[in-house]
C-alpha cells in the first residue's frame, strides 16, 4: 500500500474524510475538498467532513465533475481512496439530471412533462408514495405529464427520494424593468461590479437559458451579495421582488439600488408593516409574510407573490427562510428565484428544501480566497473560557439542561472581562452583541453604550448606527438583530457575550458584521466569551464548525479563578 504522509486526507470506507490539520499541504486539501464536502466537527488537530448525496448534488450543480471530485480525493489522500468512496461519489453524481423536467411541446396547456433517464428509473418513481402522487399522467414508459402548479412539490419529493430533477422547463416573463448599474453612485464615486460578483450573478442567470435562473449565490457578509442581486436584477430586467430579514435590511437594500443603478427612488416600492405597497421593485421582509392573525389563521401576506407578475423573487439571507415561505415557493417555480446567503448550513435541517425550492448552488468563493485578494478584512477569531463564581456553579449544578446554558450565558464574570477588552481596543469600532435581553440591557448600562434590540424603534435604530458610521460612537450593544443586514463598514471588533445554543450559521453571520474590508487595512478582531466547563463551552465547539470549514482557526484562552 502506497502511503503519501504529506498528504492531509485519510478518507475511510463509511463516506467520512478526515482532514490532519498539521499536515504540510492541509490548507491545499481543504480548499479541494470544501466544494464537496460537509464539515462534521473540528477539534484542534483533526477535521472530519462528511460525503453526502446533497453535498455531491451542489457541487454537480455548480459545475464541478464528479470526475473532479474523485480525482481530488486522491490527490490528497495518505493512503488509497477505497474504491467503494470513489464509486458512490460517481454513482450520486450521476443522479443528478437523470430526472429532467420541462414544457411538453406537444400541449399548449402549459402542462410539464418529466422524463426519467431510462424506464426502471421511472418505474421506481412511480411507485414511490411521496414522487407518485405527482407522476400520475403516464405519457410512455419513461415519461409522465405534471401539473404547472405541482412542479415545486415535485421536485421536493425527487430530492427526498434522491433523483433531484433537473428543471429545464424555462420561466414565465414578468413586466418590464427598465433599469442599468451605474458606472458613478449617486454621489460620484466610480463604481465597478467586481470580477467574482459579476460570475456571481452570471452563473445565476445562465446566459438566460432554461439552466439558468434560479439557484443559491454563497458569498461572505462583507463580500456584496447585495450587488450580485443588482447585477442579476439588470441581467434579467423584470419586475423584482426582495424579501429580506428585517427594516434595516430594506433601507440597506433601497440605499445600494438608489446609490448604484438608475431606479428612481418612487419605483422602489416597500410592503412592510407601515406601507404596503408594490412597484416595479418591491422590499418586503419574511416576518410580515409569515404574520398571521392567529395560529389557526391563514398567512394574509403570502397573497404579495401574486400581487404582479414578478420575473424574479430574491431571497436575502436565504438559510433563514420559514417554513410558510418555502410553502409558497413551492408555488413559484415559474418565476427566477435567487437565493444570497453567507451559508448554505440551515439550523432545521432543511438544506434539501433550499436545494428544490430555491435552487442548488450556484456559485460559491471561499471566504479566506476573498480575504487574500484584500475584498473582505482579515480576521482573528479568540475564545475565551470564563470561570463561574462558586454560588454562581452550584446554580447550575440545580438547575434543569436548559436552565443550565443560560446561567452559563449570563455569566456576570463576562462583564470585566468585557471591559478589559474594550479598554485592549480604545481605538476600534466595537460591536457586542448577545442572546438574552437582561444581558445586553445590563451590559449597554455597565459600559455606558446605546442599545438597539428588536423592540428599538426603527428610527431610532437608523439614528445609533448613522452615529457609529459618522465615529461619533465606538460602541454599540445588540441584541441578536445584530446578525443580520446591519451596514457597518467600519465596525472592526465585535465581542460576543452569548449565542444561540450551537447555531453555525449564527457564528457566520456574526463574524460577516465586521469583515467589510477597512479603508485602512485593519485586522478584524472576533471574541466568543463563554462560561468554562458548561453546556456553553459544549455548543461552542459546535458554532465553530462552519468559520473552521473556511479556514480559521480560533486562538483558546483559559481564564484563571
Amino acid at each position: 500500500m502506497t502511503v503519501h504522509p504529506d498528504n492531509a486526507l485519510v478518507v475511510q470506507s463509511d463516506l467520512s474524510v478526515l482532514l490532519d490539520v498539521q499536515a504540510p499541504r492541509a490548507d491545499e486539501a481543504r480548499a479541494a475538498l470544501a466544494p464537496f464536502a460537509e464539515l462534521v466537527k473540528s477539534p484542534e488537530h483533526v477535521h472530519t467532513y462528511r460525503l453526502t448525496p446533497l453535498s455531491i448534488w451542489n457541487a454537480r450543480a455548480a459545475g464541478l465533475p464528479a470526475e473532479q471530485m474523485v480525482a481530488a480525493l486522491q490527490e490528497h489522500a495518505r493512503y488509497p481512496v477505497p474504491e467503494s468512496v470513489a464509486q458512490e461519489v460517481l454513482d450520486w453524481a450521476k443522479r443528478f439530471g437523470r430526472v429532467v423536467i420541462t414544457r411538453d411541446a406537444t400541449r399548449d396547456d402549459g402542462l410539464l412533462r418529466c422524463t426519467c433517464a431510462d424506464e426502471a428509473i421511472a418505474e421506481l418513481l412511480h411507485r414511490d408514495r411521496a414522487a407518485g402522487a405527482y407522476l400520475t399522467d403516464r405519457i410512455d414508459a419513461k415519461s409522465f405529464r405534471v401539473a404547472p402548479g405541482n412542479r415545486g412539490m415535485l421536485k421536493q419529493t425527487l430530492v427526498a427520494a434522491g433523483y433531484p430533477a433537473e428543471d429545464l422547463a424555462g420561466y414565465v416573463s414578468g413586466d418590464t424593468l427598465s433599469m442599468s448599474l451605474r458606472d458613478r453612485t449617486a454621489s460620484g464615486v466610480p463604481f465597478t461590479v467586481r470580477e467574482y460578483q459579476r460570475q456571481a450573478a452570471e452563473a445565476f442567470f445562465a446566459a438566460g437559458s432554461s439552466r439558468g435562473g434560479s439557484g443559491v449565490i454563497v458569498l461572505p457578509c462583507g463580500a456584496g451579495k447585495t450587488i450580485v442581486g443588482l447585477a442579476a436584477m439588470e441581467m434579467v430586467g423584470q419586475t423584482t421582488l426582495v424579501l429580506t430579514t428585517s427594516r434595516t435590511s430594506i433601507e440597506q437594500w433601497r440605499r445600494e439600488i438608489c446609490d448604484k443603478t438608475t431606479l428612481r427612488p418612487d419605483e422602489i416600492a416597500e410592503y412592510t408593516g407601515k406601507q404596503k405597497n408594490t412597484g416595479p421593485v418591491t422590499l418586503t421582509t419574511y416576518q410580515i409574510l409569515t404574520w398571521r392573525p392567529n395560529r389557526e389563521a391563514e398567512f394574509p401576506h403570502l397573497e404579495l407573490f401574486r400581487a404582479r407578475s414578478w420575473g424574479l423573487v430574491i431571497y436575502d439571507e436565504v438559510h433563514l427562510l420559514p417554513a410558510p415561505v418555502f410553502r409558497a415557493t413551492a408555488h413559484l417555480q415559474a418565476r427566477r428565484r435567487l437565493g444570497l446567503t453567507a451559508t448554505l448550513v440551515r439550523e432545521d435541517n432543511r438544506e434539501g428544501d433550499v436545494f428544490a425550492l430555491i435552487g442548488p448552488k450556484r456559485f460559491d468563493v471561499p471566504w479566506r480566497d476573498l480575504e487574500r485578494q484584500s475584498w473582505i478584512a482579515s480576521a482573528t477569531c479568540v475564545e475565551e473560557r470564563i470561570p463561574m463564581t462558586s454560588d454562581r456553579r452550584m446554580e447550575y449544578a440545580l438547575a434543569n439542561r436548559r436552565a443550565q446554558f443560560r446561567i452559563a450565558a449570563e455569566n456576570p464574570a463576562k462583564i470585566p472581562r468585557l471591559r478589559q477588552l474594550l479598554d485592549q481596543h480604545v481605538d476600534g469600532r466595537v460591536l457586542v452583541i448577545g442572546e438574552y435581553i437582561a444581558q445586553v440591557e445590563a451590559i449597554a448600562n455597565e459600559i455606558g453604550a446605546p442599545l438597539v434590540t428588536g423592540k428599538t424603534p426603527q428610527a431610532e435604530r437608523d439614528q445609533i448606527y448613522q452615529r457609529f458610521r459618522r465615529n461619533e460612537l465606538h460602541c454599540i450593544v445588540l441584541s441578536r438583530v445584530g446578525n443580520f443586514a446591519i451596514d457597518l463598514p467600519d465596525a472592526d471588533v465585535l465581542i460576543q457575550v452569548s449565542g444561540m445554543f450551537g447555531s453555525r450559521q449564527e457564528e457566520a453571520q456574526r463574524l460577516g458584521r465586521i469583515l467589510r474590508p477597512k479603508a485602512d487595512g485593519r485586522v478584524a478582531h472576533f471574541f466568543t466569551l463563554v462560561s468554562r466547563d458548561t453546556r456553553e463551552e459544549e455548543f461552542a465547539h459546535h458554532r465553530k464548525l462552519f468559520l473552521t470549514e473556511q479556514g480559521y482557526s480560533y486562538q483558546i484562552i483559559v481564564a484563571d479563578d
